[in-house]
């Protein structure tokens, strides 16, 4: 049987990376009197921990409130779930962090602009062949530093980054030209046998016939900017043809919403943080809000590709960064007693009076705990796994689409349910499950257990995000290595 071109490609591509395991060549196997004795591995991979972030191993939880909501008298539903072993943000993603994402941007379209004809005209700010001469995909080159007194053309180059504000009369970031594209390969989907190229390969029931003719309709999501500067973002459904139908393409505009603080808060004087949450330095170390799950989700793919071009030939057994699903969110905050809160107790303070988290104690009483909105990440003790602010300070997105069934309608192996969202699609399907409870949220809000949702493309001052990442070598390979050392 003729295997399909995706299959041929993937099953290349896997020889090549054992090759490359096994010092470049494929291993032979030993004459050993005719036993199977396997192939010899190479050189193991043993992944550093990532800057930032703690282990979280692999384990069993039951999950959702086994009580019935007091507060709303509804049943969360539950189901006994294990997840893989990962890595996760020890605190929300701060401004700083963000930061960082927003400057990459702007400094590689300034890049692109100083390059281009039409401003300075230097071609050594980006790079379109290699040593050879050979033409190589566009990029930036990020060893040409930006010019520090520019001349002429690079001022032109430089301005055009920039606005007038219409109320101080100050040059200021234009926002609205931040936008990171990145694509994303989608292995699940290339993998269903429904998706195969060869209609023999689809035949895995022998009592459905498979139609030879049968023409497979994929969707593919795609993005463009019109002539007017706007994204245009768009999901196609079209025949499957080969397997880069399954690379999405996504347009994102990556500036937080700073006016979050005052439409989520109307008759409230929150120009203050309108102005400067994001801005100031003095909110560094506080955790990025007025981001959608869009935008946090453009940020995973930014971290992935930084990481990448940075570790050069060991990137290919580094897993991508991305939001928790919302069972890891879940199993991840109640540590490892699996305790209602982060912490061991179902009190809100220790023994000293002070407070667990930063959220709403009482009515209207949001400083009772030391805090008016957010709070510095990782002022309040971590978890049982290392992780800090699980619990209020800042709603967290999760991968998740938001449905009432829950955890009941997912996997019990490591659960989770995605949906890529058209434009075009109903806002019921825009809707993704929220974690954590905030700083504006009473006690019952930030239990672990407890289920929020908001719209994707919906930024929130109360709503930010941690990233994870799936580890390349198993938690389990890792306790054997260390009980050997013992």
């Amino acid at each position: 049987m003729k295997s399909s071109r995706l299959v041929v490609v993937l099953c290349l591509f896997s020889m090549l990376t054992m090759a490359s395991c096994m010092g470049g060549k494929l291993a032979t196997s030993a004459n050993k009197g005719g036993e199977v004795t396997g192939v010899g591995s190479g050189r193991g991979f043993s992944e550093p921990t990532p800057y930032g972030m703690v282990q979280v191993k692999r384990g069993f939880l039951k999950m959702g409130l086994e009580k019935q909501d007091t507060l709303w008298g509804k049943q969360t539903p539950v189901k006994e779930i294990s997840v893989d072993g990962f890595w996760m943000d020890e605190t929300e993603v701060t401004n700083s962090k963000y930061k960082q994402f927003v400057y990459w941007v702007r400094d590689s379209i300034l890049r692109t602009r100083l390059a281009d004809p039409a401003y300075a005209g230097d071609e050594s700010y980006v790079i379109t062949e290699d040593k050879n001469g050979d033409p190589v995909p566009f990029q930036v080159n990020w060893k040409k530093s930006l010019p520090r007194k520019p001349n002429e053309d690079e001022q032109r180059a430089i301005e055009s980054m920039y606005v007038t504000n219409p109320v101080t009369g100050e040059k200021m970031l234009d926002w609205r030209q931040l936008n990171y594209r990145y694509e994303v390969y989608d292995y699940t989907a290339a993998a269903l046998r429904r998706n195969r190229l060869n209609p023999e390969e689809r035949q895995f029931n022998t009592d459905v016939v498979v139609d030879p003719d049968e023409v497979v309709m994929i969707s593919k999501d795609t993005a463009y900017i019109d002539d007017e500067g706007r994204i245009i973002r768009e999901t196609i459904d079209r025949p499957l043809s080969g397997p880069w139908d399954f690379l999405n393409t996504y347009i994102v505009n990556i500036y937080p919403d700073t006016t979050c603080w005052v439409n989520d808060f109307q008759n409230a004087d929150n120009e203050m943080y309108l102005r400067y949450y994001f801005s100031n330095p003095t909110y560094n170390d506080y955790p990025v809000v007025g981001v959608t799950w869009e935008q946090a989700n453009a940020f995973c793919a930014w971290r992935t590709d930084y990481l990448l071009k940075g570790l050069g030939g060991e990137a290919r057994y580094i897993q991508r960064y991305r939001l928790p699903t919302e069972a890891e969110w879940e199993y991840a905050a109640r540590g490892k007693d699996g305790t209602e809160f982060p912490w061991d107790n179902k009190d809100m303070k220790n023994d000293r009076g002070c407070f667990y988290a930063n959220f709403k104690p009482d009515r209207g009483n949001y400083t009772e705990d030391g805090n008016l909105i957010t709070s510095k990440a990782a002022i309040y003790g971590a978890n049982s796994n290392g992780l800090y602010d699980m619990a209020g300070n800042v709603a967290e997105w999760t991968s998740t689409i938001y449905t009432e069934a829950g955890v009941e309608a997912m996997n019990d192996l490591n659960p989770t349910l995605k949906y890529n969202a058209a434009q075009e699609d109903p806002y019921r399907l825009k809707k993704k499950s929220v974690r954590g409870g905030s700083w504006k949220d009473p006690e019952s809000y930030i239990r672990s257990a407890w289920r929020s949702w908001e719209y994707q493309n919906q930024p929130r001052s109360y709503i930010g995000f941690r990233c994870v990442r799936s580890m390349a070598t198993s938690s389990s390979v890792k306790q054997k290595s260390s009980k050997k050392k013992r």
